[in-house]
């Protein structure tokens, strides 16, 4: 008997030594796994796609004939784990949730494919549509650190070897593409950094100047007036925002001529793409946002860089090196998860200098941030909320942006998703719309430690699973072809 005890007194001792070892992630692992709802619980974390930060809901919704009063569908959130439902957060940023971003990804792929191809409510003749890819740059506020590919150094000066500041004006270095220097300027106190954040806040309105001046210059090129050119043409974009290394914004577009109507009618033989090239070049050039005076700054005017890129858009699976429907709608694709954490800031806004002056950021970036801060204090500037932008450096455009009938929207891509999960009967309309009545609630957002790695392992074999699909959707085309 005294053995017997002993041994079970060893054995509590142990299983008690076990427990305080594991970690906060591995006791919350052990919870969820316990918990009676955990097999429903993965059924929710994978519907999200393993959304890395869900937002929780509490709620119901009926769906009843309007007819007969009878309940079609009756959802509450009471008979959930934690009488609460987890959703997407739709973040777009890699940074902050990669499942959402890689699905935000796809719907902009669609996006803006759809303007280049057809589909998704947009006829296929669009393909015989003048098309360009344009990539529109910041002017130089300064000289900074570049990566070059050639073997050449990064700068070098033939007039002086430094600034008024008594630094180089030189740098002898080869720089790497993913080098931390890349982007940070030779000399901080030559940088224009007033200059930088404040073409930042007008560079949507330079953007709305320009395609207004496309039209323009289409119309004067065409001989009609001005007020006119709608009666022949229809200019149709979809916009996208990229930060250099050196924390400035470019824009690419893909822009498009349609008929008068939209996607719908052709454009007018004389609206070719080489002249929806030169319209585009000239405004470009001669676009610019004036700023009115002010001490200190004096009289801002804003213009494009002088790097200007149009190309045009060739047909899908081009084998001469030409931009391709498919390039662009997969390179737009690409840059709509990025953001200004891609280029060494923060995706989090700011609320004061201390925060600014504590963030893991260059002294480049905590330099702009800064001048947004100390900028955004004028009453002058209140319009710009340079302030409530700091952390964006000013910038305060959406990351695309798109005309009205240059393709599908997001709202309607996510309404055919969800259609797809609907289980209420479909068929021909026989009549009304059955009634829903809802009412949902926030309760929360974000995960515990052990859940954020079991949806992390979701997301992980959500991919893995994608892939595989790919691979065997392009064997069997291969077969098929053969």
């Amino acid at each position: 008997m005294p053995t017997t005890t002993a041994d079970a007194r060893r054995s509590v001792l142990e299983r008690a030594e076990r427990l305080r070892r594991l970690t906060d992630t591995d006791q919350d692992l052990i919870r969820l796994a316990s918990e009676p709802g955990f097999p429903r619980w993965l059924e929710q974390i994978k519907a999200t796609g393993g959304c890395a930060h869900p937002i929780y809901l509490a709620g119901h919704t009926t769906v009843s004939d309007p007819a007969t009063g009878q309940v079609l569908r009756h959802y509450d959130t009471i008979n959930e784990p934690g009488e609460r439902l987890p959703v997407r957060c739709r973040n777009r940023r890699e940074s902050r949730c990669l499942p959402c971003s890689r699905l935000h990804s796809g719907d902009t792929f669609h996006l803006v494919r759809s303007g280049l191809l057809g589909g998704k409510g947009i006829p296929g003749t669009v393909t015989d549509h003048p098309r360009l890819f344009v990539t529109l740059t910041a002017p130089s506020f300064g000289a900074v650190h570049r990566a070059t590919t050639d073997g050449e150094p990064c700068r070098r000066h033939s007039a002086g070897t430094s600034c008024e500041h008594g630094h180089p004006l030189t740098c002898g270095l080869v720089h790497a593409s993913d080098d931390s220097a890349v982007g940070q300027p030779l000399c901080p106190d030559c940088y224009d950094y007033a200059g930088h954040v404040l073409w930042h806040a007008h560079a949507g309105e330079l953007w709305n100047r320009t395609t207004r001046t496309i039209r323009r210059h289409l119309a004067t090129a065409a001989g009609i007036t001005q007020s006119r050119i709608g009666e022949h043409l229809r200019l149709s974009f979809a916009k996208v925002t990229e930060y250099q290394r050196r924390g400035a914004v470019h824009f690419h577009a893909v822009i498009r001529l349609d008929g008068p109507d939209g996607p719908t009618t052709p454009p007018p033989d004389w609206a070719s793409a080489e002249l929806l090239g030169a319209a585009v070049r000239s405004a470009a050039a001669s676009v610019k946002v004036s700023m009115p005076y002010m001490p200190g700054l004096g009289e801002l005017v804003f213009r494009w860089g002088g790097q200007l890129d149009v190309h045009p858009i060739r047909r899908a699976f081009a084998d001469d090196g030409a931009v391709t429907d498919q390039a662009v709608a997969a390179y737009v694709a690409k840059y709509v998860s990025k953001g200004v954490g891609d280029a060494g800031g923060t995706d989090y806004p700011v609320r004061s200098l201390d925060d600014i002056a504590l963030l893991l950021v260059s002294a480049h970036v905590r330099a702009l941030m800064g001048t947004c801060w100390r900028l955004g204090r004028l009453p002058e500037l209140a319009p710009l909320r340079l302030r409530a932008w700091a952390h964006t450096l000013g910038y305060r455009g959406h990351v695309l942006t798109k005309s009205r009938r240059y393709s599908t929207t997001y709202g309607e891509l996510r309404t055919v998703r969800a259609a797809r999960h609907d289980v209420l009967p479909s068929g021909p309309d026989t009549g009304p719309l059955p009634v829903v009545e809802s009412a949902w609630r926030y309760v929360g957002s974000g995960h515990t430690p052990g859940a954020e790695l079991i949806a992390a392992g979701i997301a992980e074999d959500l991919v893995l699973l994608r892939e595989v699909r790919q691979e065997l959707v392009a064997e069997r085309r291969c077969s098929d072809a053969a």
